[in-house]
């Protein structure tokens, strides 16, 4: 499906930097895994020479050179890049390779007087100083694509390897039913034929989040299971559905147990409660089924075992029942001579493939969030809350555990609480041995009695060496020339044919008032009070108006795609409608319109290029919706390309060079994403859109970051320098212009937690943008162009594409 998406390979890239990146040489200051290994290769690294450095009047030849320049760049006009104006040529497209591309042309002067230096903080004065400003620009943005090439700093554990931590699986049934389950868990979501009318869909979404109520843990009660959160996209139902999990305790067989404590499922409509019992439970040694008949499209269930009341001998509920606790070991990706395995002790069985941890240190101080894999798991029986002694040994001499960290404790009253509890072992390896994989053992001792468990973990290997990593392009450059014959073509999807037809609306809003505004405001519909507008689905968006944040519809009329206010609209039905001729609009004219935030928005070419080429199954398809229809198999002939992605990356070339020779017409990411969503690829529009959203804002907000980030994740002055500290110079200080680095460094860990779910993290960084102090929403109107995009999508597949040629 679309919708599940992964996005472990969002920023994965087939050409490495290491040689030209400047900043190599910093990576271990940033990285705290790998230290010792970029250490060994810092003599070679040092080598390696900023573009300013070699060039340092580069930037200000680029206006008396423009027409000359030969790049693949579309947006080369720098003069009109840097001008802070509301006009066309201003908002379009920046990509950072049309900076870059600039540095194998030589056709300009490197005599020219030097630019003023640019390290002051006080902006402001630039923009009298052009030539100043072009400097500035550069410096602000050099680090781009060397920040965002995570080819190499990707087989480093646990860093620049930002993933989907909260598994979420979506799913798409007919009126068949069927069932879905969240992926390595026993949680599964039944429905039953006919839940939905012929000819009509639900969408399922299944989320673990895994971390339950606290209010529910006490001596009366304590949850067996994860939050549970369940979507549903059509409400109009004939049956309802079944929840079907197993859980972490069996009520025991004895009479009083069994007349004191049950099993029960909590059910609510949101996340913080109110949580209501449902009666129609059916229980099964340690599964459960619940029948859900009060739908919603969002909705949120955990299951408890709870007592009546507690009766001695008994202490708390845990003695009614055989209580299981599951752990699990993680670690990073790969092993370095000095990393951190997490002890996890969770108050249910589901166990997450991944985790992302946030309390990780390097020399007394936090360091930004990573995520760590899953490297053993263990279940056993605990018959009551007590204080547990973990244990870490190594069984190879070369690696050992910190003596410090040998041996923790987990209180009686961390159990209790049902939620995650974590302990950090430090593992290092002795002298100047091979690196190789190991096994461990962990021991789980119950303090107030002879219980011991234990179980052997062993661990990745090691990480690939960074200088066969610096010598890879030379031998895919050896490789490519070795001919080969080519791969037979056989498309494993087929996209489905793009029609231009009327959308189908089928709820439509009455505008009580009029609203017509002095300053237009992009994406924000006027109209007269009476008009008819169509309404493109019933979810509301959460932005800012002329001063306050409403809550939107995304509406047509004359033809033209917006917001419209909540409030002053009556929503009625289609049969309802009296005229609606005014709000009549065609698929072609939708997929234009919604992709327009396209043209503003600041991206990364070789991303967009890697994140196409290996998520697009057929060129075909690709190159009709672009225009080369005329293009054959011999055209890939010269450029050898073999295989599909290959032969989609040079489809994507062959337009961005074509955008590039008339970019005052053409513009490239724009092309891009409506050719996409002409072939149905709503997966992929989510990703990039989510890709650019947060790059844009990271440069937008500049030094105003630490304010969202207080605001989005309440970080702590300790936990904003952490992000800070790996970007300073040599000085110590953070230049304003590199500003964006630490703010794009928060941004993307901070979506990686919210999974698949792109929709919330566009409106929860909307909504935080827009409660900041001087909201650059006021100005920067695009996220609000991408909130209606993806709220476009299923009246757009709907309409677009024909469900018989689905079928």
């Amino acid at each position: 499906l679309d919708l599940n998406i992964d996005w472990s390979g969002v920023f994965r890239h087939t050409q490495t930097v290491s040689k030209t990146n400047p900043f190599w040489n910093e990576l271990s200051g940033s990285n705290p895994f790998v230290h010792d290994i970029a250490a060994s290769n810092r003599n070679e690294n040092n080598k390696c020479l900023s573009i300013l450095k070699e060039k340092p009047y580069l930037l200000s030849q680029v206006s008396s050179n423009r027409d000359s320049l030969d790049s693949s760049g579309d947006e080369l006009n720098i003069d009109c890049l840097l001008r802070k104006s509301s006009t066309r040529r201003s908002g379009r497209s920046k990509s950072v390779s049309d900076f870059l591309d600039i540095v194998d042309n030589r056709r300009f002067n490197p005599h020219k007087a030097a630019p003023q230096k640019t390290t002051t903080s006080d902006m402001t004065w630039l923009q009298s100083d052009r030539e100043a400003y072009k400097t500035a620009w550069l410096s602000h943005r050099q680090l781009t694509r060397s920040c965002l090439d995570l080819e190499a700093m990707s087989h480093s554990p646990g860093w620049a390897q930002t993933q989907a931590t909260d598994i979420h699986v979506v799913c798409k049934l007919s009126h068949e039913g069927g069932s879905v389950q969240l992926p390595d868990s026993d949680i599964n979501i039944h429905v039953p034929v006919g839940h939905v009318l012929p000819g009509e869909f639900q969408e399922v979404g299944l989320k673990a989040i895994l971390n339950p109520p606290s209010s529910f843990n006490n001596e009366l009660s304590s949850t067996i299971s994860p939050l549970i959160e369940l979507t549903l996209s059509n409400l109009n139902t004939r049956e309802g559905i079944f929840l079907e999990a197993k859980v972490a305790a069996q009520v025991k067989n004895d009479p009083l147990s069994q007349v004191m404590s049950d099993i029960v499922c909590l059910f609510s409509l949101s996340k913080e409660g109110p949580f209501k019992k449902l009666e129609n439970c059916y229980i099964y040694q340690d599964t459960i089924q619940v029948k859900l008949t009060d739908l919603s499209h969002v909705m949120y269930a955990v299951i408890a075992v709870q007592a009546k009341k507690i009766q001695p001998p008994a202490t708390n509920v845990w003695d009614y029942v055989h209580r299981t606790v599951s752990v699990g070991i993680y670690g990073p990706k790969y092993i370095h001579p000095s990393f951190t395995a997490v002890f996890t002790v969770f108050g249910h069985n589901y166990i997450p493939g991944r985790l992302t941890i946030c309390d990780i240190k390097k020399g007394g101080k936090n360091m930004p969030p990573v995520v760590f894999q899953l490297w053993g798991k263990h279940t056993f029986l605990l018959e009551k809350p007590q204080d547990l002694n973990i244990s870490l040994v190594s069984c190879d001499p070369d690696f050992e555990v910190k003596v410090e960290d040998q041996s923790k404790n987990i209180k009686e009253e961390e159990l209790k609480t049902g939620e995650m509890v974590r302990q950090q072992f430090l593992f290092s390896m002795l002298g100047c041995r091979e690196m190789h994989f190991f096994v461990f053992l962990v021991q789980i001792k119950v303090l107030k009695s002879s219980q011991v468990t234990q179980f052997h973990v062993t661990t990745p290997e090691p990480a690939p060496k960074l200088s066969g990593i610096i010598d890879r392009p030379k031998r895919l450059q050896n490789r490519k020339q070795i001919k080969s014959a080519p791969w037979l073509l056989i498309p494993t999807i087929k996209y489905p044919k793009f029609q231009d037809k009327t959308l189908s609306v089928n709820t439509y809003g009455v505008a009580l008032k009029t609203v017509l505004r002095q300053n237009k405001i992009d994406y924000l519909l006027e109209y007269f009070k009476g008009d008819t507008i169509a309404l493109l689905g019933e979810d509301k968006v959460k932005a800012i108006g002329q001063t306050k944040m409403k809550e939107w519809y995304v509406g047509v009329l004359r033809r033209k795609i917006g917001l419209v206010h909540c409030k002053n609209i009556k929503v009625i039905s289609k049969e309802q409608a009296m005229d609606t001729a005014g709000s009549e609009l065609t698929t072609r004219n939708l997929v234009e319109q919604i992709a327009l935030p396209f043209k503003k928005l600041t991206y990364i070419y070789s991303v967009v290029l890697s994140t196409v080429s290996e998520s697009v199954y057929d060129w075909r398809a690709l190159a009709e919706v672009l225009g080369y229809s005329h293009m054959s198999l011999d055209d890939f002939n010269e450029v050898h390309a073999d295989k599909e992605s290959e032969r989609v990356a040079h489809v994507v070339k062959r337009m961005k060079e074509d955008c590039h020779a008339n970019k005052r017409k053409r513009l490239f990411l724009y092309e891009l994403i409506v050719a996409l969503l002409k072939i149905d690829c709503q997966g992929l529009v989510a990703r990039l859109t989510q890709d650019t959203i947060i790059l844009t804002s990271a440069v937008k907000l500049g030094k105003n970051w630490r304010e969202l980030a207080e605001k989005l994740a309440r970080l702590t002055k300790q936990q904003i320098e952490a992000y800070e500290v790996p970007h300073q110079g040599k000085n110590g200080s953070l230049a304003l212009e590199m500003m964006w680095k630490p703010a794009y460094d928060f941004l993307y860990t901070w979506a990686a937690h919210y999974g698949d779910g792109y929709r919330d993290v566009l409106q929860d960084l909307q909504s935080a943008l827009d409660k900041m102090k001087n909201p650059v929403t006021k100005q920067w109107r695009e996220l609000t162009g991408t909130l209606i995009l993806v709220n476009c999508m299923e009246v757009l597949r709907a309409s677009a594409f024909s469900k018989m040629e689905e079928e």
